[in-house]
């Protein structure tokens, strides 16, 4: 119940209409700039960090799933971002979906419902998807799944990408509050 109600909070109110452009505004830059540009991962992980941050300040219920799960199948259809590394993918799939729901609903729950800092919750929101894909990584590796390069991929740089992410997500919700502002102040 609670995250229901998580789900349908929002930083700015928008009609139907216009959650349905942005649904597939977010999903097109979170499928699309993983499966067409590829690399340099710390550009493509930080477009898809920003696109998952503003869809899930932006968008009500199942609106945010799609982006949430597009990134991760991009590069699985793809498969050219780890080369070779490509087929242990399949194994974080869903760990790669728990991360990126977890940081939405982080800014969900701290940023809308608790109004928490801003820069608070994007620390916080990508110090928890970072640690978990990181430590699913370990497991992975301890148990001979994956090779060692995935506990660079998933730690460090899932935590450098968020809040790269989160500071451009920052920049484009400041421009719509203005934006928002002057069409009220005529």
């Amino acid at each position: 119940m609670y995250i229901s109600k998580l789900f349908d909070l929002t930083l700015f109110e928008t009609k139907y209409k216009q959650q349905v452009i942005e649904l597939v505004a977010y999903s097109l830059i979170a499928f699309f700039i993983p499966f067409f540009v590829g690399h340099p991962q710390l550009l493509v992980g930080t477009a898809v960090n920003m696109a998952l941050i503003l869809s899930s300040l932006s968008l009500k219920r199942n609106f945010l799933l799609p982006v949430i799960f597009m990134p991760s199948i991009a590069v699985l259809s793809r498969g050219m971002i780890f080369g070779p590394f490509t087929i242990f993918l399949v194994y974080f799939i869903p760990f790669i979906w728990a991360g990126n729901f977890m940081l939405a609903m982080f800014f969900k729950g701290l940023y809308l419902k608790s109004k928490t800092n801003y820069f608070v919750t994007l620390l916080s929101g990508s110090f928890a998807k970072a640690i978990f894909l990181f430590l699913t990584a370990l497991l992975f590796f301890k148990l001979n799944l994956i090779p060692e390069i995935f506990l660079k991929t998933m730690g460090i740089l899932q935590f450098t990408t968020a809040i790269c992410g989160g500071m451009a997500a920052f920049a484009i919700i400041k421009s719509r509050e203005r934006i928002n502002n002057f069409k009220q102040a005529i």
